[in-house]
Order: structure tokens, then sequence, then C-alpha cells
């Protein structure tokens, strides 16, 4: 398989994001599962990025994925997180000192193959787990049900996580037809309602031993996975920022009319209209530049070798992202209905799915805690907790 360099890759996706922005909108409406988006990217190998020249891939840096997501999330929010597992497991091989791992998974990748998540449950304490994986001959067993199972109706691999006989946490990937593994499509969202975040069942599901993953992050341990999978969200965010503010400018140029008394015959000659996209162009710039910014600190603390203070400091300046890409996203989505009159709230334009997308990506990890742990950091040197959010 012939190599890629990242202006390569990259060329690729400025092809196909025109083609996923085309019917965004509708599918989000109508709720049409993006399948065919999603196997595009991943054909053309672009979740390949921040695999390593030496597997194969292009050895991007941080910044450039997460610009990536950027540029994704703006055509459509749904079609980027539910690409968050696919990323994530490739910064856990990145971290993870198994050879072996690395060398199996990153190769399934390079196929063009999708992975999907199924770590989270329902119904017990946050981050609680009850799925069992018990051994059986050679192999083991997994059953339990798991709920915001992202991407995982899109994916040709499951990862999940539970408890062994000892009570401890152990983790697998699964291929998607395996015997056992059921995918439903029940997440009922009001908004990122094609992330195909529903329930995953695991049906005395057989876990071959060379599908049992190294984990790379425990309780209570600080780790740079987890700076990336916030980023990845507050990458969303600016995408969908700048999603409305694409849509803001288009409706006041091809639907919106001039109030009565305005003073301007078209409503881009508005000076209230001009100020309102303006403001959305403003909210959108910002929350990606801090979404960048926060991406080459996370750049920086590779390149100094993870240690704990460069970890730490990438932690704090994603979470001072989030809270600015989370609260330009919700503005931006709501001043989008200032551009135009009543018109802007019919159901064919589905404008309002920039606000409902942006509404349950910050739902994810409410952004008031976020900055109150960077104020705690600020005023004592507090460092954030590792909850699996900082």
């Amino acid at each position: 398989m012939s190599f890629l360099s990242v202006p390569e890759l990259l060329q690729r996706a400025a092809v196909l994001l025109p083609q996923i922005a085309e019917g965004a909108a509708e599918r989000e409406r109508t709720r049409q599962l993006p399948h065919e988006q999603i196997r595009q990217l991943a054909a053309a190998r672009l979740l390949t990025l921040r695999i390593p020249q030496r597997y194969g891939g292009s050895e991007s840096s941080v910044r450039q994925v997460v610009q990536f997501v950027i540029d994704l999330a703006a055509v459509d929010s749904n079609v980027a997180q539910s690409l968050r597992p696919s990323f994530a497991f490739i910064e856990s091989l990145l971290v993870q000192p198994s050879e072996a791992e690395r060398q199996l998974w990153f190769a399934h990748y390079l196929q063009g193959e999708v992975f999907g998540n199924a770590g989270w449950e329902i119904g017990g304490a946050n981050g609680q787990v009850s799925a069992r994986i018990v051994p059986e001959g050679e192999h083991f067993r997994a059953n339990g049900s798991k709920y915001y199972s992202t991407g995982a109706l899109y994916a040709d691999w499951v990862s999940a996580v539970a408890l062994d006989e000892n009570e401890e946490p152990v983790s697998f990937v699964v291929p998607r037809g395996r015997e056992g593994l059921e995918l439903v499509d029940d997440f009922d969202a009001m908004g990122q309602r094609l992330t195909a975040s529903g329930t995953t069942r695991l049906n005395n599901v057989l876990v071959r031993r060379e599908e049992i993953r190294t984990r790379v992050v425990e309780e209570g341990q600080r780790s740079i996975i987890t700076p990336f999978l916030q980023l990845f969200l507050g990458a969303v965010q600016a995408g969908i920022a700048r999603n409305a503010l694409n849509d803001a400018v288009a409706f006041a140029k091809e639907h919106a009319r001039p109030i009565k008394h305005s003073s301007a015959s078209r409503s881009v000659d508005d000076p209230y209209v001009e100020f309102s996209v303006g403001e959305i162009s403003a909210r959108a710039f910002a929350a990606e530049a801090v979404v960048l910014r926060a991406a080459d600190r996370i750049d920086a603390a590779w390149a100094n070798g993870l240690d704990h203070q460069s970890v730490t400091r990438a932690a704090i300046d994603v979470a001072q992202a989030q809270y600015i890409a989370a609260e330009s996203a919700l503005k931006a989505a709501e001043l989008l209905f200032d551009v135009g009159g009543a018109s802007t709230t019919g159901r064919s334009h589905n404008l309002d799915r920039h606000w409902r997308n942006a509404r349950t990506v910050a739902n994810h990890n409410p952004r008031h805690w976020k900055a109150a742990v960077v104020g705690a950091y600020r005023l004592k040197d507090t460092e954030p907790p590792t909850s699996g959010l900082f």
C-alpha cells in the first residue's frame, strides 16, 4: 500500500467534504444515517492521519487532525463525532507500549476500517461498569449492556470494557459481525442524532485473546488521551459554529427579506443583519482559534515526552478551549435566527439543528465545571481531576 503524505490526505478531504455537505441538513432532518459518508472518509484513509509513517500512516500532528475534525464538523457534525472513537483508539495505541497491538490495529485502519465505542453504561453511578468478561478455554466471553455507543453502527470493530472475575476492567475490541454483539439504533437525543450513540448488547460474545487490549489509562492516572478526547468535542463545537455562520450567510443572501422599516432594500445591506453575521463570524473564529491553540499544547506535550507538567497544562488549555468553543457555538447557533424573520424557523431549512447539536455536545461535559477547574488551577495551583473529563 502506497504511502500518503499529510497534504495528499488533506487534498482528498478537500474533495470529499463538499460532497458530505450536500444533503447534510436533510439527512439530519429525516434521520438518514450517514453510512456512505463515513465509508468514503475511511476508504480515503483520512482516519489514518495520526498513524506513524513506519506503520504506513502519515504521522500528522494533533493540530492537523483537529483542523480536519473542525472542517468535517463544519459540514456535518454528526459524521465528525461518529469518528471520535476511531481517532481515540489511534491515540491510545500511540501511548501504549505494545508493538504487537500497534501493528495489528493500524493495519486495519489502513484497510479503510472504522472503529466504534461501547464503553459507557447507564443506570448506575457515572463511570460504573457492570458488564462482565470471563475466561472460557483459551478465550473469553462477555455479557452486558452499553449505551452511548458512538459510531458503533458504522463500525467494523467495536471496543468495549467489562469487569473480570477480580473486578478489574478489561478492554477489548470485537468485529461488528461477531455472534452475540447486538447494536441497536435507539439513540434519541435532540441533537447529534446521527452519531449512532445508542445501545450495544453483549450476549455471551466471544472475545479472542488477541482482541484483549492493553489498558493505557487507569483510574486516577493522568493521560494525554483524555485531553485529546475532550478537544475532539471542542473541535466539533468549533465546526458547528462555522456551519452556523455558513448557513447565516447563505440564508441572508438567498432567502431573507428586510424588515418593513429597514433602510435597506436587500437583507445583505441591512446593518443589523450585517451585525448579526459579523458576530456569528467572530464567535466561529474564536472557537476555532482556541481549539487549535489547545491542539498545539497537546503537540507540545508529546514533544516534551508526555511529562506530567506538560500533560497537565494540556488538560488546562483544553478545558479553557472547550468552554469558549461551547459558548461560541451555542451563541452562534442562536444568533443565526436574527439574520432573518419568521422564515428562519421553517422546518425545511432545519437551521435549529445547529443549536440542538451544540447543546447536545455541550452536555457531554458541563462547561461550568471546566471553568471552575481552570480557576482553581490559576488561584491555587490545583491540578484538574483525573475523572476522564480533563
